[in-house]
């Protein structure tokens, strides 16, 4: 089966060095995700396109493959297409026809056509010459040219014709890899995965940075959010998960700063330690998911009285947009799942938070705050690539990884539903289909018994897995055949 992969049009524009870059960064990024798939897949660079070709025949595996193309950032679109030696202008229809008889029947359909190169007919020529065909030779209920039901894709390159079977949109931006890289603060809520997910999209590799406020849980939830970014949108590239522990922080700043400051002041001390670390990492840039107003420490007063305390460029890509677009976002990237079952923490919660900050009474509120502290947090940060954190965390509980189901197990298939769909799990033992990031609150409603848990790479399971059996209620293992 082939298709061609079209680049998102901002790469089209580039100067000639610089395309090639992105196209091959694109073509490289495409090849490690697809041949998770299928390791024969095959990946070809051309001057406006890519063509992938794989001898995958099972639909089920197709569909993978194309959901895993619509995940890549650089790509615009992806075309299913049969190709032919380009035949005579009345010969053409012949090629079309048995892709598209079944669906022409009882709708109506237009013809499009874009061609490349020199040929002695125009795209019309080739639109007015199917269409009349197609109209002749099947069931279809008419021609449309405006709102179509059906619409023929066709492209002929030089002496090639492409017959386009499907067309799938792809999420645009640029490869990633292809620009320099950022450090993300993320946490457990809407916003800063969706801030991730923006950069990630145009290009950064983004790492992670989370401050743990809320103990154990809060970061398991995380960094479950952290991976599920990076396995569906990271194109493998090698990134960071950094965790601080910042509980000895917010009690110092309980402690000891006024009420109306303890938010813009957390939020400074997250900028110190994020500009300490991305020094470390010679990263020149922080993300953060912050959007003016949105809550009190967020007007621009504030948001710049927060800045002062690094050189280095603060990235906002959701700073002018509304809640509910956020949201929206979240949901289509798959994160808002996350949000909505895991509540997101926060230590330092002001009665009456200032809105207008100011410099001079922030820095004399700073002075009472013993600095040490913010040293040994930086100190006590842990850090471990992303494709590792499942394994670092199974190392600390041991848990045993199976081949095989266990007789009188049961599996717990914990992939998102859209993966799920795409390859049910059957198995010879009882199967419960409960989502990641609904696991931990469905937990209590399970009889005591043995529970493998399955997520198709083995990632997921694993960090879930670990925590599961530290709470010591269930015998839990994790299924990866």
């Amino acid at each position: 089966m082939k298709f061609v992969v079209k680049y998102f049009s901002e790469i089209a524009i580039k100067s000639k060095p610089v395309r090639r870059r992105f196209v091959a960064r694109l073509a490289g990024n495409l090849r490690e995700v697809l041949q998770e798939i299928d390791p024969g897949v095959r990946v070809d660079r051309q001057f406006d396109r890519l063509r992938v070709e794989t001898a995958l025949a099972d639909p089920a595996a197709v569909a993978r493959l194309v959901e895993a193309m619509r995940h890549v950032s650089g790509i615009s679109h992806i075309l299913e297409v049969s190709e032919f030696p380009l035949p005579p202008l009345a010969e053409i229809a012949d090629r079309v026809l048995p892709v598209y008889a079944e669906r022409l029947a009882g709708r109506y359909f237009a013809v499009r056509c874009k061609r490349h190169g020199s040929h002695p007919f125009t795209s019309i020529d080739v639109e007015r010459e199917v269409g009349r065909a197609l109209l002749a030779r099947s069931e279809a209920a008419g021609v449309r040219l405006v709102e179509p039901d059906v619409t023929v894709g066709l492209e002929i390159s030089k002496n090639t014709l492409f017959v386009i079977g499907q067309r799938h949109r792809g999420p645009g931006g640029y490869p990633i890899g292809s620009l320099d890289p950022v450090l993300s603060l993320i946490s457990g809520g809407f916003d800063s995965p969706v801030a991730s997910y923006l950069t990630m999209k145009r290009g950064m590799r983004t790492h992670f940075l989370f401050f743990n406020l809320g103990g154990r849980d809060h970061e398991i939830g995380v960094k479950e959010i952290a991976l599920y970014l990076w396995q569906k949108y990271g194109c493998k590239q090698r990134v960071l998960f950094i965790t601080v522990p910042f509980e000895e922080v917010v009690a110092e700043l309980l402690g000891k700063i006024e009420d109306s400051q303890m938010g813009v002041i957390l939020k400074r001390m997250m900028l110190r330690v994020a500009d300490r670390l991305a020094e470390d990492l010679e990263i020149d840039a922080l993300v953060t998911g912050e959007c003016v107003a949105q809550v009190s420490s967020q007007t621009l007063r504030n948001l710049s009285v927060i800045d002062r305390v690094t050189n280095r460029l603060v990235l906002r890509p959701l700073i002018a947009t509304d809640k509910e677009d956020i949201v929206r976002m979240a949901n289509a990237i798959g994160t808002g799942e996350f949000a909505a079952n895991m509540p997101e923490y926060c230590g330092v919660i002001s009665v009456n938070p200032t809105t207008r900050a100011k410099l001079g009474r922030v820095e004399a509120q700073e002075k009472l705050f013993d600095m040490t502290i913010l040293d040994r947090a930086i100190a006590g940060a842990s850090q471990a690539r992303i494709d590792r954190l499942a394994d670092e965390e199974l190392a600390r509980s041991e848990v045993e990884v199976l081949s095989v189901p266990l007789a009188g197990s049961t599996v717990i298939d914990i992939r998102h539903p859209d993966e799920a769909g795409l390859c049910p799990l059957e198995l010879p033992v009882p199967v419960l289909h409960i989502p990641f990031y609904e696991l931990h609150s469905a937990v209590a409603g399970l009889a005591s018994g043995t529970y493998m848990l399955y997520c198709g790479r083995g990632m997921m399971s694993r960090l879930h897995a670990s925590h599961l059996q530290s709470s010591g209620r269930l015998q839990v293992k994790v299924y990866a055949p």
